[in-house]
C-alpha cells in the first residue's frame, strides 16, 4: 500500500453481498467450482463473513477460500468458520517483528500470528498458507525463519516472487527474488522432495527430505504459469479481468444493475470451456 493510503470507493461504487453472490451463482451455473475471496484486505469489508455464508450456499462450489493479512483474522476467525470458509492463506513477508514493520508499516506481527492460530486451532480450516513476498537484499535473512515456522507447525509456507503490483510502484526486475535461488539456499541446510504439482496450481511445492513440513514457491516472474491457469478476478467494483496483469477489464456491475442478467449469463457462456476458476 502507498504510505499516504488510498482513497476510499462510495459504497454505491463497490457491488453488495447480493451482486457478488448473483455473479458466483451464474458463473457456478457454467462449471466455475473454486472461489477464493481476496482484496486489497477482504476483513476490512464490514460484515464479512455474511457474504461467506451467502457464497457457501451456492450449488456447485466446492471450495471457498480467502487471502487475508492476518489483521483482523484473530477476530473474525470463529464467524468466517461458522459460514463455511475452506481454506485460508495469510500473506506474512517478514517473521522479525522490526523487519515486519518496516514492510507491512504496522507494528502488527504478534496479532497476526495469533490469528493464524485462531484459525488453525479449527481443524477443518485446512490447508492453512503463509504467503512471503521475496525481495532481494530483504527476504534472504527471512529464509530460515519461515523454513523453521513450517517445521514446526503444519502450514504450508510459500515463497512468492516479487511481482509489479506495488502501490508505491517501486519495483524493478533486480529487486526479484527467485524461487530456484530461495531453494538453493533453503537446500544448504534442508533438502527438498518436490511433491507432484497439481493441474492449474501456481505453487510448486516441497516437502522437507526427512518429511517435516511443506515449502512452496510461486514464481510468475522466472516461471511464468500463464499456459495453464484458469483463473478469473472479478474486483470490488464488478470489473471483470481475466489475468492480473491485464490492463482490460470489462463492466459487470452496470449491465447487472440495469436488470441485463441474461447478457451476463451469455458472456459467461461464450467463455464456456475456458474458465473452470476464479481467483
Amino acid at each position: 500500500m502507498p504510505a499516504e493510503g488510498m482513497p476510499w470507493l462510495a459504497r454505491d461504487q463497490i457491488l453488495s453481498f447480493e451482486e457478488i453472490e448473483r455473479l458466483v451463482r451464474l458463473l457456478a451455473g457454467l462449471g466455475i467450482t473454486d472461489v477464493r475471496l481476496t482484496g486489497g484486505e477482504p476483513l476490512a469489508r464490514r460484515e464479512f463473513p455474511v457474504l461467506v455464508g451467502m457464497l457457501r450456499a451456492i450449488d456447485g462450489i466446492r471450495d471457498l477460500s480467502m487471502t487475508t493479512n492476518g489483521y483482523l483474522l484473530e477476530r473474525d476467525a470463529e464467524a468466517l468458520v461458522e459460514a463455511g470458509i475452506d481454506r485460508v492463506n495469510v500473506s506474512v513477508d517478514a517473521l522479525a517483528r522490526d523487519r515486519f514493520h518496516e514492510i507491512t508499516r504496522r507494528d502488527a506481527l504478534p496479532q497476526v500470528l495469533r490469528g493464524l492460530e485462531t484459525i488453525a486451532a479449527h481443524e477443518r480450516v485446512r490447508p492453512i498458507k503463509v504467503n512471503a513476498v521475496a525481495m532481494r537484499d530483504f527476504t534472504e535473512d527471512e529464509v530460515f525463519r519461515f523454513c523453521e515456522l513450517a517445521r514446526s507447525t503444519d502450514y504450508q509456507v510459500r515463497f512468492i516472487e516479487f511481482m509489479p503490483l506495488d502501490g508505491d510502484r517501486a519495483w524493478s526486475a533486480d529487486q526479484v527474488l527467485t524461487g530456484a535461488e530461495i531453494r538453493a539456499q533453503i537446500e544448504t541446510r534442508y533438502p527438498l522432495a518436490e511433491l507432484e504439482r497439481e493441474a492449474h496450481a501456481t505453487a510448486r511445492v516441497y516437502r522437507f527430505a526427512d518429511g517435516v513440513g511443506e515449502i512452496g514457491f510461486i514464481n510468475p516472474v522466472s516461471e511464468p504459469f500463464c499456459a495453464d491457469c484458469n483463473r478469473i478476478r472479478l474486483t470490488a467494483e464488478g470489473e471483470l479481468r481475466t489475468c492480473l496483469f491485464s490492463v482490460r477489464e470489462t463492466d459487470l456491475r452496470e449491465p447487472l444493475r440495469g436488470g441485463v442478467a441474461a447478457g451476463v449469463a451469455g458472456w459467461a457462456a461464450r467463455t464456456r470451456g475456458t474458465v473452470t476458476g476464479t481467483e
